[in-house]
């Protein structure tokens, strides 16, 4: 069975273990560097990102985080998550993690309050899967080696780039659990 750590500093944190687990994958909360060691791969959920990047920072997760990526092993950001793995913020100097060709622009389909769902067709996962927007980012663009999972009203909203994946929606909030599968099937295949 493989290991998948969901990075416990902020966020929706406990559904995502909830989803792992539906899953069939060992889920565990990550709250110290050193828990990194013996995971397959991590979810950085949404959240914050600003919250979430002083959080990492505060614990010194950012270069252990740098280097488990380094090392091969699968990332998968939603929302928040999603803004810490691309390598280009609009309207900031600095990425975060910057580990995934991507360009991602923050609440780029509005406030808290024009939150939403939408059925999407995600490429590898379903025709159907609905998606919750809050306060969602979207992928702007993306670099060679990058597959366009998904779009919702022509914006990317779902990418993968290797090992890591990235969507804009919060695929833990709902029962469905197919895109926590997408990513433990990553992650098994690889492991071997």
């Amino acid at each position: 069975m493989v290991k998948v750590g969901v990075l416990g500093l902020q966020g929706a944190v406990r559904e995502h273990i909830w989803a792992v687990e539906a899953a069939g994958a060992e889920a565990v909360v990550i709250k110290k560097v050193e828990q990194l060691e013996n995971l397959d791969g991590l979810i950085l959920p949404g959240g914050e990102s600003t919250t979430m990047r002083r959080l990492i920072d505060k614990y010194n997760f950012m270069q252990p985080l740098r280097d488990f990526a380094a090392a091969g092993k699968p990332m998968f950001g939603t929302c928040a998550g999603l803004i810490l793995l691309a390598n280009n913020l609009v309207g900031y100097e600095e990425p975060h993690l910057g580990v995934m060709d991507i360009t991602v622009e923050r609440n780029s389909f509005g406030r808290q309050r024009e939150s939403f769902e939408a059925k999407l067709a995600i490429k590898g996962v379903a025709d159907d899967f609905i998606g919750v927007f809050i306060r969602a980012p979207h992928i702007v663009s993306v670099g060679d080696g990058v597959e366009v999972l998904s779009e919702h009203d022509g914006r990317i909203v779902a990418a993968r780039q290797g090992q890591f994946l990235g969507c804009s929606f919060h695929p833990e909030l709902t029962e469905d659990h197919r895109m926590a599968q997408y990513f433990v099937n990553m992650v098994k295949e690889l492991k071997a």
